[in-house]
């Protein structure tokens, strides 16, 4: 199988890195911090969506202000002591494109996704954002603002990604989306490809654009 586009984005968590122990820690902590139970805080999906959204399911709306900064804090912090890790191919397939074909779109803060990307040396020309965005994954804005910020159709697109949320939003927006399955199993993942992670692609750019296949 064979996927050409104009564009590519990337999810950063799950996709490109590895953040799953530092979050685990993170957000546990911040739970016991604001008095919310183990039961009530399994009861809520982390993975791929803004800390805004997820501290509004938990706490009262006066509350989410402060405690959104708190977990950002927290996740900065926890940065530097290996919280986070490239996963298999990220490097490699980073590196093949040209830097105006691709953009990092996460659900992370500015200046957390800034602080993993920067541990781990990967330094996207285009970062769309939580700050960025008005509504999180599974809404397609993040999508649609990393195609405008490419200068690029949203038919044109693969949107890359290892959550359900951020597929949804990928698949919203109109763009063809490819799954690794990193931190979800295979057949929990709605996408046009489900691969194990960015080593099982191969990616080639040529003068119409970016073609994709799957290694044999």
């Amino acid at each position: 199988m064979k996927i050409r586009a104009q564009a590519l984005l990337f999810d950063n968590d799950g996709t490109l890195v590895s953040s799953l122990e530092s979050v685990q820690r993170c957000w546990t902590r911040w739970a016991a911090e604001y008095g919310i139970t183990a039961e009530r805080f399994g009861q809520v999906e982390l993975h791929g969506r803004p800390a805004v959204e997820i501290a509004a399911d938990l706490l009262p709306a006066e509350v989410v202000p402060e405690a959104v900064a708190r977990i950002e804090q927290l996740e900065v912090e926890d940065v530097p002591g290996g919280g986070v890790r490239l996963l298999p191919g990220t490097e490699d397939f980073l590196a093949a494109l040209p830097a105006d074909r691709w953009a990092v779109v996460t659900s992370a803060t500015r200046r957390l996704a800034e602080a993993r990307l920067e541990a781990v040396g990967i330094l996207p020309k285009t970062l769309i954002a939580a700050d960025d965005i008005t509504r999180g994954k599974p809404d397609p804005e993040p999508y649609l603002l990393g195609a405008r910020s490419l200068g690029v159709d949203p038919a044109a697109c693969v949107v890359f990604e290892d959550a359900p949320a951020g597929l949804a939003a990928g698949r919203a927006a109109g763009m063809t989306t490819v799954a690794l399955a990193t931190t979800h199993q295979a057949h929990e993942l709605d996408a046009d490809l489900v691969v194990r992670d960015l080593s099982a692609l191969s990616v080639l750019v040529t003068d119409g654009g970016v073609e994709i296949a799957v290694r044999d």
